[in-house]
């Protein structure tokens, strides 16, 4: 495969340090790139996907990727496309922030043996050996201020104000480059858009240190586009902030919604970015969002394709079941670990006692109804539902073993308005 002709197509191309050269480097030879992942939490999220994929694009057809962990840059703080100036955090979670993420872009990546397995760098190895005497006389006299102040990342925040620990983030950044030039013939470093800067300028210290040596320098920088949504809003949150790629903190159903959610206007855009689908599979799915989009296909694949690759398969089906549970109003059908997730952040309740309790009371009690009134009325009416089942039993009595595994009761009260009702752990 054309690896440069399928990114174009796909729209994933934004700049290209040189494009016909770089063309002839990939075509001739195993590449080895590399992009940079610095540890500002202890999870990567939705925002760092497009450059893990565009990774395992490169490494799907041959080419050597490395995932670099900021564990040295993540003590500074980049600047780019940033207002203000970040918050420092400790030394010791900084490293802990930078061993999850390892062992998150394990699993996304291909750490196996084999000649183009990727491998994980983390160059806090080889800063936090530099002296700072070291670090001027071999990096910092190849910059000139000037050449600093031009890049955008830095010229953007000098009415704000910008630290000498923020400015020097590109000559640390551009360390790295020449430091994976060097030891692993690291010849390609991409990222996104607000990272243009730092790659050009990494490119720029690796020629003006090996001036002096006889063979050509090869190396490139490439960067993805920004991404944007149709109707405005910042790709990658959500009501509840960004969304994880760390199950704990956004679980595999709250991620998969996020992607069947999607607007028409992207579905398409963000197929070609994210999947790995080819082209001609992606053209049909467009097809159908414009002649069913009540069915939402192509809104489906793009989740389950998310899902899978982030979670794993065991994960998406149980996305699928809860999806499909709360769509038919089988609830039964569900683990307590798919209820947890499904239910995750509607209205609950906990009895303080395993003695029976009538459904009036219990309407009443975990405020699904204002008042008895209003609750037998509810009953009366057909809007209560008590694990997807409907009840006009004024008289029922609920107990633990109404619960799914005796943990959980579902009462739905009209079409969509959830609520969780929970029994005492024993």
């Amino acid at each position: 495969m054309d690896i440069l002709q399928d990114l174009e197509n796909r729209g994933l191309l934004n700049q290209v340090t040189d494009f016909e050269g770089l063309k002839k480097h990939l075509d001739e030879n195993q590449v080895t790139l590399y992009c940079g992942f610095d540890p500002t939490a202890d999870s990567l999220h939705i925002g760092h996907l497009l450059p893990v994929t565009m990774l395992k694009r490169f490494q799907q057809v041959g080419h050597k990727p490395i995932a670099l962990i900021g564990g040295g840059t993540g003590m500074i703080g980049d600047p780019s496309g940033r207002t203000s100036e970040r918050t420092l955090n400790e030394e010791n979670v900084v490293h802990g922030f930078a061993k999850s993420l390892r062992n998150q872009l394990a699993r996304l990546l291909d750490f196996e043996e084999g000649e183009n397995a990727a491998v994980a760098r983390n160059n806090y190895d080889w800063l936090s050996k530099l002296t700072i005497i070291d670090f001027l006389r071999d990096a910092g006299k190849h910059f000139t201020v000037n050449y600093m102040l031009a890049k955008d990342s830095v010229s953007s925040r000098i009415e704000q104000g910008i630290s000498y620990t923020e400015f020097s983030y590109m000559l640390l950044q551009s360390y790295d480059f020449a430091q994976l030039y060097k030891e692993e013939n690291c010849t390609l470093q991409i990222g996104g858009s607000d990272q243009w800067g730092n790659i050009t300028a990494g490119l720029e210290f690796i020629r003006r240190s090996r001036e002096h040596e006889e063979e050509d320098v090869k190396a490139f920088g490439l960067t993805v586009p920004l991404i944007t949504k149709a109707d405005g809003t910042k790709f990658g949150k959500t009501a509840g902030g960004a969304v994880w790629l760390d199950a704990k903190k956004t679980s595999p159903y709250e991620f998969y919604q996020f992607w069947f959610n999607t607007d028409d206007r992207d579905v398409v855009k963000f197929l070609k970015y994210f999947t790995f689908l080819s082209l001609d599979e992606i053209a049909e799915l467009e097809k159908a969002v414009k002649t069913s989009p009540e069915k939402r296909e192509a809104q489906k694949t793009l989740a389950e394709e998310m899902t899978k690759f982030v979670h794993g398969e065991d994960a998406l089906q149980q996305a699928i079941n809860i999806s499909n549970a709360l769509f038919t109003g089988d609830i039964k059908e569900l683990t307590v670990d798919e209820m947890k997730q499904g239910f995750k952040d509607v209205p609950s309740h906990t009895l303080e006692s395993d003695e029976p309790i009538g459904l009036v009371d219990l309407l009443v009690e975990s405020k699904i109804s204002s008042s008895k009134r209003q609750a037998r009325e509810d009953i009366n009416n057909g809007a209560i539902y008590i694990n997807g089942e409907r009840t006009k039993d004024l008289k029922k009595m609920i107990t633990r073993d109404d619960a799914i595994e005796r943990q959980f009761i579902v009462i739905r009260r009209g079409k969509k308005r959830y609520f969780v009702i929970r029994y005492p752990a024993k």
